[in-house]
């Protein structure tokens, strides 16, 4: 690769190199599908999740504190500091209103400025799951009746300082893909543009 070719991930294979695809397992919220594929003349079977998508959202007050929320994930049994965020409910559905709707279900807040921070693949050799993360600003404290289920009753709210988050993921201390994400094209779009 030379400076001038353009880096920039690309389209894969056509749907007509598709030989065979099904859902080997039905969850409740997604399928694991087996798809077989011709791939430079051979044919590969390879199993991965089916996701709907995700947006999550990285909300800064005026004092540049974050807004996270700490929730258990029993996949990695532990509990973690992580943006408000949410899956994409119907499909189709447009990002930044699900991240609105995520925001305010999730921490009671609404904002009256939004941002495209970063649009990322969290594990694309098992998933198909893309996560669109918002910055979002202007924050309001909004009173509704959003009744938490499972997990999210339990949600715990936190205000921390960006610099002490940035920190912690720069120490792997915060492990949440997304919140690691979020953080650092934050910091990065900072460091641009205060050059």
């Amino acid at each position: 690769m030379n400076d001038k070719t353009e880096l920039s991930d690309r389209k894969g294979l056509a749907d007509s190199e598709t030989q065979a695809k099904e859902v080997v397992f039905r969850g409740k919220i997604w399928n694991v599908i087996r798809k077989v594929f011709n791939f430079h003349g051979e044919s590969i079977a390879r199993e991965y999740i089916e996701h709907p998508g995700a947006v999550a959202v990285l909300a800064l007050n005026d004092l540049d504190e974050v807004l996270l929320i700490n929730q258990y994930r029993a996949p990695v049994n532990q509990h973690l500091f992580e943006f408000p965020a949410g899956l994409l409910d119907v499909d189709g559905e447009n990002h930044l209103e699900a991240a609105k709707r995520e925001l305010l279900e999730e921490t009671d807040y609404s904002a009256g400025q939004w941002e495209l921070l970063q649009i990322f693949h969290t594990t694309p050799g098992s998933s198909s799951e893309t996560i669109a993360i918002y910055l979002a600003r202007d924050l309001e404290k909004v009173d509704h009746n959003f009744a938490r289920t499972a997990e999210e009753k339990h949600i715990e709210i936190s205000w921390v300082p960006f610099e002490k988050v940035l920190a912690q993921v720069q120490h792997s201390k915060l492990r949440s893909p997304t919140l690691v994400v979020g953080v650092l094209a934050l910091a990065a779009k900072r460091q641009a543009t205060n050059g």
